[in-house]
């Protein structure tokens, strides 16, 4: 094949629409799919292109998802933003991309026009729209598609040699264009220099009273232009969202694609329909992933690891061969070789060490246990520091509010703390130090000493006393 001639391609993403059949305030294009707002799936696959320049036609909500894509789309490709301040249609929101954003509206270039509600969009299918368009020196390439229930999308209406003549809109179209089974994608491919006199000769004489980016196509044709369709191999890509069943059907499509990359990649899924992973959840090789599982936003599981059944983890860094089993956590740090759960609760803050053990019904929050140490059943760790080694007691609590601010426990490497011991913070239980079942420890217990009772009694060297009393022979109680 002949080298086709360069020519910069830019994109115009149109994201103004309200989306009232969301029936939400939230902006429709910022609706999350799989973790991440809708629009930001779109942005990332034209990143993936060699663009020189990306526009979205912001409206409803327009502060909120220019912040958005500002803080959340990470490219070196210049992306600028334009307000379409009255909703006038496709076909003005494509004239105000074009003509707020300083476009060379006379240019030869190439630009891809298309909306921020299509999540289910590769960047391979924009590549080839883009490809195809050169390849006939076409004016205007429309991305089609068949749907076997094609209601709600533009009809795709062809000439008798099988050319592409016009799109009709469902609400404009008559009984034998309704039968029609190709579909507009919305999602195009133009001739920049002649697209822009196009969008001038647009009319809102329609049901909706508004300016259809559809009518370029028969504009174009009228004037004696190319126009081609290129088919879409994978209909899925191209469906749009507009309520929240089809937010859910996408979302599911979007989770298949997820997993499926997963498990080719090396990762252990027992049952991919309940595994939930976000776009941004990064994955090791070996990683096993049990059924009910949730994995949000930035969460990173390491070589290894088993997580599950029903856990769910949200911007949470797990190291290698670590287990979890029914756990909640956030914003928390598991180390390598740990095991947590069942029935755990990690609040943000969480540290966990290197072959720690969290065990049944503990939660914790704002707490660095160390390595190896131990929290087995029934407790409350929260604004703590657990040494390496230590181990805490069945029915365990660090009283860490006094009713105006939170204050920390420090308990000391190789510290034993008994069953339904309450550590009333700030308080500090020294290395090897032991506190009895039921102490209320309310002042500081030095390294190797007892602290018994309510409140607690310090017995000072009662750890070395019993240790040589054991090797005497002696009584140790």
């Amino acid at each position: 094949m002949t080298d086709l001639p360069y020519r910069p391609l830019a994109a115009v993403v149109l994201a103004a629409g309200e989306g009232t059949r969301m029936r939400s305030k939230t902006p429709k294009v910022l609706h999350p799919l799989c973790g991440r707002p809708m629009i930001l799936h779109v942005l990332d696959r034209l990143i993936e292109l060699p663009l020189a320049r990306i526009v979205v036609v912001v409206g409803h909500g327009a502060e909120r998802v220019t912040k958005t894509v500002q803080e959340q789309l990470a490219t070196d490709i210049p992306v600028e933003f334009v307000e379409q301040r009255l909703q006038r249609g496709t076909g003005d929101a494509a004239s105000v991309g074009l003509t707020g954003s300083g476009f060379d509206l006379d240019a030869e270039d190439d630009v891809l026009v298309l909306t921020g509600d299509t999540p289910l969009l590769r960047a391979e299918t924009l590549a080839v729209l883009a490809t195809e368009h050169r390849l006939v020196d076409a004016a205007a390439t429309i991305l089609t598609a068949d749907l076997d229930e094609p209601t709600g999308y533009g009809r795709i209406v062809r000439d008798a040699r099988g050319a592409v003549e016009r799109i009709v809109e469902q609400g404009d179209a008559n009984d034998a264009e309704l039968e029609i089974t190709e579909v507009n994608s919305s999602i195009y491919c133009f001739r920049r220099g002649l697209l822009a006199p196009a969008l001038r000769r647009l009319d809102p004489e329609n049901a909706q009273g508004e300016y259809y980016l559809t009518d370029v196509i028969g504009v174009l044709r009228a004037a004696g232009h190319v126009v081609v369709g290129s088919h879409a191999d994978d209909p899925t890509e191209t469906l749009g969202v507009n309520d929240r069943d089809q937010l859910a059907a996408a979302e599911a499509v979007l989770r298949r694609r997820i997993n499926r990359a997963w498990m080719r990649a090396g990762v252990s899924m027992s049952d991919p329909e309940r595994t939930y992973i976000d776009a941004s959840v990064e994955l090791e090789p070996d990683v096993s992933l049990l059924p009910d599982t949730m994995l949000e936003g930035r969460t990173v599981v390491g070589a290894g690891s088993v997580i599950g059944p029903s856990c769910q983890l949200v911007d949470t860094i797990v190291g290698e061969q670590a287990t979890l089993r029914q756990t909640v956590a956030r914003e928390t740090e598991i180390g390598d070789g740990a095991t947590i759960g069942p029935f755990v609760s990690l609040r943000p803050g969480t540290r966990i060490a290197a072959d720690a053990h969290v065990g049944t019904f503990v939660e914790t929050k704002n707490a660095d246990i160390g390595e190896g140490a131990k929290v087995p059943h029934l407790a409350y760790v929260g604004d703590a520091e657990i040494g390496p080694d230590a181990n805490i007691g069945a029915g365990t609590i660090t009283a860490n509010y006094d009713g105006r601010r939170k204050n920390r426990t420090k308990i000391g490497r190789d510290a034993r703390i008994g069953s339904n011991t309450v550590l009333v913070a700030p308080v500090e239980v020294g290395d090897g130090a032991v506190t009895g079942a039921g102490a209320v420890v309310s002042r500081d217990v030095p390294p190797g000493a007892l602290a018994k009772g309510v409140p607690a009694r310090i017995e000072e060297g009662w750890v070395e006393a019993r240790r040589r009393a054991e090797e005497d022979g002696g009584d140790t109680s």
